[in-house]
């Protein structure tokens, strides 16, 4: 106390002085200090974490929308404004769009390559061994639409859409699960009451929006219109030339379906950004709630900083009053306390960060698919809230402690 008389007979404490004081407060109680150290650790690493998966969940699906091609547009039979809902998926529409629709969009000059869809389910056979597989019909161009890559033999023959061929490429699981170690390429599939020459084998690409491309057959457009005694399709995915003319290309479309529907616009056009940018805006508006959820329990650990802090006056009262004897100002006093207010909240938030860093690596180890990643934003976010939370309740201890009476408080009343 000598060195701390004759820096208060000055009137002023400097930061180094302040940094042992409070320093040598907190290590005086050890187990409380671990409290505290443990509560502010735990409510910064489950900001950070919480942060973390919202965030990496919106960069994980949106990138999975991104992964379904480049500039793309899909064309769904039915307005979403006639019935207030969404355009139907499957079942009867006011009209169906048919291969020539989808042909007719190549009209555009704003338009690349079109791929129409249909899609449903069969029996899919090979010798002895049968399952219940997801048949997808389209034509040649839905490798380039959707990026897909082929493992062996090629994709789709580039041929008239209406022509109804019988080959067709499968899924990597169809061909484990069916042919196991034999040879697949140019054996035939009984598909329903058909049968198909596999002429390729789709490269592991797991699932995709929802789609496991890895269990999958797909066969020509007309094939399973055929297969499936129908002749409209479940959707067309269109290409646009750039990103600059999807706007264009969009207005096209429109137009040409209004032109062949005898004036009636009746379809629904979703673009890829507007999907994007809906999911988005949903999951990082999901982000900060959850992370302002866990925010709370930063509040929480700065309440037990003030509850301590305030034990800890009533328990240095007399130290306190030595230092108001000697010469020290209020502004003094208050800034020792929340110095140590400051130091248990700098502690605890670094703690707390390698907690959150540390746990977001092992669940990557867990969940080696899921992208989970640490922004930056959400660590200087969790330890700004920290800090700032363990300064603001230090500062009412700070102030009833820089408000003792010097001679009260050595006289321990």
């Amino acid at each position: 106390m000598a060195g701390l008389s004759q820096t208060f007979t000055v009137g002023i404490m400097n930061s180094r002085d302040n940094l042992v004081f409070a320093f040598k407060a907190v290590i005086s109680h050890r187990v409380r200090t671990v409290l505290i150290l443990i509560g502010i650790a735990i409510g910064v690493s489950s900001v950070e974490l919480l942060i973390a998966l919202g965030d990496s969940a919106r960069r994980y699906i949106t990138g999975e929308f991104a992964a379904l091609g480049t500039n793309l547009l899909i064309v769904l039979p039915g307005r979403s404004e006639t019935t207030g809902g969404p355009p139907p998926l499957l079942g009867e529409t006011p009209r169906d769009l048919t291969i020539d629709d989808a042909l007719a969009l190549l009209r555009s000059a704003n338009v690349n390559r079109i791929a129409p869809i249909t899609v449903g389910s069969a029996p899919v056979a090979w010798r002895e061994r049968e399952r219940e597989v997801n048949i997808l019909g389209t034509t040649a161009s839905m490798k380039e639409v959707r990026h897909l890559d082929i493992a062996q033999g090629r994709f789709l023959p580039q041929a008239d859409p209406h022509q109804a061929i019988p080959v067709c490429v499968i899924g990597e699981k169809i061909r484990k699960e069916l042919f196991g170690p034999e040879q697949s390429l140019g054996e035939w599939l009984r598909i329903g009451d058909r049968r198909f020459r596999v002429i390729g084998v789709i490269k592991s690409t797991g699932v995709s929006i929802g789609v496991d491309m890895d269990d999958i057959v797909i066969i020509p457009v007309a094939s399973a219109q055929v297969l499936f005694d129908s002749p409209a399709l479940f959707r067309v995915l269109v290409e646009a030339k750039a990103s600059s003319r999807i706007d264009a290309a969009t207005e096209n479309i429109r137009s040409i379906i209004r032109d062949r529907h005898e004036g009636e616009d009746d379809v629904t056009i979703i673009t890829q950004d507007s999907i994007i940018a809906t999911f988005d805006k949903i999951l990082r508006a999901l982000t900060f709630g959850i992370g302002g959820i866990a925010a709370i329990s930063l509040a929480v650990a700065g309440i037990l900083i003030m509850n301590v802090m305030l034990v800890s006056i009533a328990q240095r009262r007399t130290e306190i009053g030595l230092l108001k004897a000697i010469g020290a100002p209020n502004r003094e006093i208050m800034k020792l306390f929340i110095s140590e207010a400051l130091l248990l909240s700098l502690s605890g938030s670094f703690f707390g960060v390698l907690l959150g860093l540390g746990a977001a690596e092992l669940m990557q180890r867990v969940y080696p698919t899921f992208p989970i990643g640490v922004p930056l934003w959400a660590v200087v976010s969790a330890c700004g809230i920290a800090i700032s939370t363990g300064v603001l309740f230090g500062v009412m201890p700070a102030n009833r402690a820089a408000r003792l009476d010097p001679v009260q408080a050595l006289a321990k009343r």
